[in-house]
């Protein structure tokens, strides 16, 4: 699933949301110096990380993504089951909003194509369309087979999150306990050829400004490496 400007209100064309700037980034404290008084630093304390954080950085890794947490989110457990299967997922508190994270490695997948892609009787599907249907199964999975509006993501946009080819898909969730109810959630995909694939799905409750609003807080979260 990053990942992770103005907002116009609901835009035609989900582009919009990977248009939002990426996070500013906060510039560290600047330490002053009294002439004759040596300046003590003080050293933050680093903020521990869960097991279910650190397994998601293990799977980050392995598909050569990178997961910055963002700021004034807070992880909370994951859903992983027969029919919702995620690896990570954060809440931003007060907002009704949410994001679950799926992160897969397609190298041996890419290694094991290219094994047998010349032999007509071991034929597999090119790991590098993967993605495709990932995103209409899980999307399917969340709306209960209900027609939902999908984007192909354009070029400049993949190309901040160095990846290969991408989709958005606007849902209409069914009301189901293992979503909290949410009513709506965006679905992105984003796939690196022969490395890897993001998928993240964001759920809202009211798919206006503020929700946009809030997914462009996480819009850099997630990315490929170069």
């Amino acid at each position: 699933m990053a990942f992770f400007c103005p907002m116009r209100f609901i835009a035609k064309q989900f582009k919009q949301i990977l248009l939002t700037s990426a996070f500013l980034l906060y510039a560290g404290v600047a330490m002053s110096q009294v002439k004759h008084k040596p300046v003590v630093k003080k050293t933050a304390m680093a903020k521990p990380v869960s097991n279910q954080l650190k397994d998601f950085y293990h799977l980050t890794a392995a598909a050569n993504v990178v997961f910055t947490f963002p700021p004034g989110f807070k992880e909370i457990p994951v859903l992983n089951n027969e029919d919702f299967s995620f690896d990570y997922a954060i809440e931003l508190p007060g907002h009704d909003f949410e994001i679950w994270f799926q992160v897969k490695s397609q190298k041996s997948d890419w290694a094991e194509y290219l094994q047998v892609k010349n032999d007509l009787s071991k034929q597999l599907e090119n790991p590098d369309s993967l993605y495709i249907g990932m995103g209409r199964a899980q999307a399917a999975s969340f709306t209960g087979g209900q027609d939902y509006l999908t984007r192909t993501i354009p070029q400049d946009i993949l190309a901040r999150y160095n990846a290969s080819a991408g989709k958005t898909y606007l849902l209409n969730l069914q009301d189901l306990p293992e979503t909290k109810h949410y009513k709506y959630a965006l679905l992105i995909t984003l796939q690196k050829n022969h490395i890897g694939t993001i998928l993240a799905i964001c759920f809202t409750n009211d798919k206006g400004p503020d929700f946009f609003k809030n997914i462009n807080r996480v819009n850099k979260c997630l990315k490929f490496k170069r």
